[in-house]
C-alpha cells in the first residue's frame, strides 16, 4: 500500500481520509504486529491453563494452528510473528520452561524435529543459512517464557536491511498458511 501516492501512481492527488499528508515516503502496512506489540495471545500467567499459545496449538488442526509437524512428545509450529518466511519453532507438548526439565525423550524430539526442519526449510527455500536456538527466560529475549521453544529462522545475504534496522518493519513474500503448506509438502518423510 502507498500512502502518499493514489492507485493510478501519479502522486498528485492526496492520500485517501485519514491517512495524513502527502511526504513522499512509501509506507508497507503490517498492522498484523499490532497484535504482537499490545501482547495479544501471550500467556497471563507461567501454568499451562494461562492461556498459552504453544499448549493450544496442538489441540486445533494442523492448519488452524500452523502446526507443520506432530512428534509423540514435540511438534513444529510456525511463528505467528515471523524473522523471516518459514520461521519455525519446535515445542515440547509439556508445559515446562526449563530446558533442563526435558526429558530424554523430549530432549531427543526437540532436536529431531529441528533437523527435519532445517531440512524442509533447505528443500523448501533454499535459503544460505540458519539462526538456531532458545530465549530462555524473559531477560534472555523469550516472547513467551512461560512455555519451552526452540527458534528455526532461515537466513538470507541482505536479510536484514535496512527495513528492519530502519524502518522496523519486516518484509514477508507469503502469508503463514502458504509457508505452512510448502514445509508440509517438504517435510521429510517418517
Amino acid at each position: 500500500m502507498r500512502g502518499a501516492d493514489n492507485e493510478s501512481g501519479s502522486g498528485t492527488n492526496p492520500p485517501g481520509p485519514g491517512t495524513g499528508e502527502p511526504d513522499g515516503y512509501e509506507r508497507l502496512w503490517t498492522p498484523h504486529r499490532m497484535a504482537y506489540i499490545k501482547g495479544e495471545g501471550r500467556p497471563t500467567g507461567p501454568e499451562a491453563g494461562d492461556d498459552c499459545p504453544f499448549c493450544r496449538a496442538p489441540g486445533l488442526t494442523d492448519r488452524e494452528g500452523l502446526v507443520v509437524a506432530r512428534g509423540k512428545s514435540a511438534y513444529a509450529v510456525l511463528n505467528l510473528y515471523p524473522y523471516n518466511s518459514g520461521h519455525l519453532l519446535v515445542c515440547p507438548y509439556r508445559h515446562v520452561w526449563e530446558y533442563t526439565s526435558l526429558d530424554e525423550d523430549e530432549t531427543a524430539e526437540v532436536a529431531a524435529l529441528t533437523q527435519a526442519g532445517i531440512r524442509a526449510l533447505t528443500e523448501a527455500y533454499r535459503p544460505q543459512g540458519f539462526n538456531v536456538g532458545m530465549n530462555l527466560g524473559t531477560v534472555a529475549g523469550a516472547g513467551i517464557a512461560a512455555h519451552l521453544h526452540q527458534h528455526v529462522v532461515p537466513r538470507w545475504g541482505g536479510d536484514a536491511n535496512f527495513m528492519p534496522v530502519i524502518g522496523q518493519t519486516k518484509v514477508l513474500p507469503e502469508m503463514l498458511e502458504q509457508t505452512r503448506a510448502k514445509l508440509v509438502e517438504h517435510w521429510p518423510g517418517e
